[in-house]
């Protein structure tokens, strides 16, 4: 088990097996430049009682121990699993033992998943970080209790006989990820972000067991900042957000530790850039993907922001024929269905910066705390334009336009162009119609934002014998009643969209390459610090992320960062129709769908002959199938 995620920790292993109780715990270090003595998992505490296995970083940890020692700073170096004595992990391991598992966590601030042995109780914990930045899988299986940070790990077990579950393969397709807390696999979870699970050695298989408790809610600290709005003068909250930034992104960047940053040259990565080089005398390294089609090319952007705060840059332009190499291993290095384009520059570029750094920082988190995404201002226009028709009246309107033939509801649709969204105006008017009287139809701000933010809208129609799962997505108990419907989205993305799609994109494709990724902005100190600022510190006269742009102006001319948001696309559109057509007709065949039984191939041809002739872009909706077509094959 431990060899297959070798990847995440090449440098050592380690294992702590108790034979008589029947537990076994094994531990990857990746080395992240020898800081004193290399440190040794799996760890035992001072006291002898606890045994931890541990991935990622405790950011405070000489808090942590200034506080367990009264003020001073603690040693730990009688400990006897442990040499180095200044490892986070033991740190945690005494506040484990002096405050209990509950109240450590909450006093931590990391990014981390961990397994906790306590030998006097025979309980086994298992932890992950607030914003899961790490991941944790686990279930039963034949009689043994599985754990590990990626299901290739839980494979290799000669219990491990999970079926695949096609009921999950519902919210794929609507997104890009299976949410928390499902797996591809019948009976193996995922371990939601906040939350610890604690479990006897006696246990036996009962779903009681393996309910997880939480020592952070989102939905609390949301709810509460809301509550508690901050009451001050744009300065001087702007003046608190680079603090935090500062602090948060201090910790990720030892002096004496080799730290790159990524940069697209947008306002999160930029920010993040910035305030790395504002705290180091020597040239960051930092490192851009670019594309050879102009449409897609962001490199000139990331280019200017880094010649502008001085860092040492680097650049990666990504071709079709890239793609082709990288293509056959994504199955390999995402365990799961995962079909996120941005995933196959994810690798490329983690491979090419783990030859000059041991860490790389992200600005991932940026747009969901501080309103960045588009679909945020398209769905309340949409609200505000329409919401006030009664639901009713709104259902008939959108069944008698979607019936409606294109030369009678073109001319009444560009009559009817102030209800339209601006970003819908240069599409076909074929498109229009059938946008327009799909999102007619919802009933909620979070069906609104579903209907906009998701690709396939009816799972049923593409995946055979389903039954959809609950998730934010469809789960009106999983919402949350805030004022603002620009907030309501922003928390439905935090929930799923954070841990299940930006993270699992970055963390499996750095983690192959052997390449530790962090995220400033998910820090949850700045997390709870987002949620007590109005919309308006947010979204102000249309700007998105209208705060932490005047925290960055500090650092980079605005005329260098104000241009048309781009975001990491990739022209998958333009490669399916020419350099990969041929590997995506061969995984799209009818013949082969409709033997293997799970998808239903008469609506996935059809958008590929109309994808192929040009007809409309479906390829955010064909890399779902031809993701989930490259995982089955790998199942062989």
């Amino acid at each position: 088990m431990a060899g297959a995620i070798s990847h995440r920790g090449p440098d050592d292993e380690g294992f702590w097996i108790d034979e008589g109780v029947g537990i076994a715990l094994s531990h990857r270090r990746l080395s992240m430049g020898e800081i004193g003595r290399p440190s040794r998992q799996p760890a035992t505490s001072k006291c002898g009682n606890y045994v931890i296995v541990c991935d990622g970083e405790i950011f405070n940890d000489l808090e942590i121990r200034r506080e367990l020692a009264g003020g001073k700073l603690a040693d730990f170096s009688s400990s006897s699993d442990l040499e180095d004595d200044r490892s986070d992990v033991e740190t945690f391991l005494e506040a484990i033992s002096a405050w209990g598992v509950e109240t450590a966590l909450k006093r931590s601030a990391g990014s981390f998943a961990f397994a906790l042995w306590d030998r006097d109780a025979e309980t086994l914990t298992l932890a992950r970080d607030r914003m899961g930045e790490k991941p944790l899988y686990y279930g039963w299986q034949d009689g043994t209790f599985l754990f590990g940070s990626e299901l290739k790990a839980l494979k290799v077990h000669p219990a491990f006989g999970a079926e695949i579950d096609r009921n999950v393969l519902a919210p794929f397709f609507r997104v890009n990820f299976i949410p928390t807390p499902y797996s591809i696999y019948k009976e193996i979870k995922k371990l939601p972000p906040g939350a610890y699970l604690q479990i006897s050695g006696t246990a036996n298989q009962v779903g009681a067991d393996l309910i997880p408790k939480y020592y952070w809610d989102l939905r609390g600290v949301a709810d509460h900042g809301a509550k508690n709005a901050f009451i001050g003068g744009d300065r001087v909250v702007a003046d608190e957000l680079e603090r935090l930034l500062i602090q948060s992104i201090r910790a990720r960047m030892p002096e004496d530790l080799p730290v790159g940053a990524f940069l697209s040259g947008g306002i999160d990565s930029s920010a993040v850039a910035a305030l790395m080089q504002s705290e180091r005398s020597q040239p960051i390294i930092t490192f851009t993907v670019g594309f050879e089609e102009d449409e897609y090319n962001e490199a000139d952007h990331a280019r200017a922001v880094a010649e502008h705060i001085g860092a040492d840059h680097r650049e990666l332009f990504v071709t079709a024929e890239d793609a082709i190499r990288v293509l056959p291993r994504l199955a390999e290095i995402y365990d799961e269905p995962f079909s996120d384009p941005a995933q196959i520059p994810a690798v490329l570029l983690s491979e090419m910066a783990k030859q000059h750094a041991k860490v790389c920082l992200t600005g991932d988190g940026g747009d969901e705390l501080f309103g960045g995404f588009e679909v945020y201002a398209t769905a309340s226009q949409i609200y505000r334009k329409v919401g006030w028709i009664p639901h009713p009246v709104r259902l008939q309107l959108a069944n008698t336009l979607k019936r409606m033939p294109g030369s009678i509801a073109y001319p009444l649709l560009k009559a009817g162009c102030r209800l339209q969204p601006d970003v819908w105006r240069q599409a076909a008017p074929s498109h229009i119609q059938q946008r327009i009287a799909t999102v007619l139809r919802f009933d909620s701000c979070e069906v609104l934002y579903r209907e906009l933010s998701t690709h396939w809208k009816r799972p049923e129609e593409v995946v055979l014998d389903l039954v959809e799962p609950k998730t934010v997505y469809t789960d009106p108990d999983q919402w949350i009643g805030l004022s603002e419907f620009e907030h309501r989205m922003m928390y439905m993305d935090q929930t799923a969209y954070i841990p299940d799609g930006t993270l699992v994109k970055e963390d499996r494709a750095a983690m192959a390459a052997s390449l530790e990724t962090w995220a400033p902005f998910l820090d949850h100190r700045i997390v709870e610090f987002a949620w007590h600022l109005p919309l308006s510190m947010k979204i102000r006269d249309g700007q998105t992320k209208w705060l932490l742009r005047q925290v960055l102006y500090r650092h980079v001319p605005r005329e260098i960062l104000e241009r048309p948001r781009m975001g990491l696309a990739v022209p998958i559109r333009d490669w399916l129709r020419g350099p990969l057509r041929e590997w995506a007709d061969s995984l799209l065949d009818g013949s082969r769908i409709r033997e293997e039984g799970f998808l239903n191939p008469a609506p996935i041809r059809e958008m590929w002959t109309s994808h192929l002739q040009g007809e409309h872009d479906w390829s955010a909706y064909l890399w779902h199938v031809l993701m989930f077509q490259i995982w089955l094959e790998a199942q062989r």
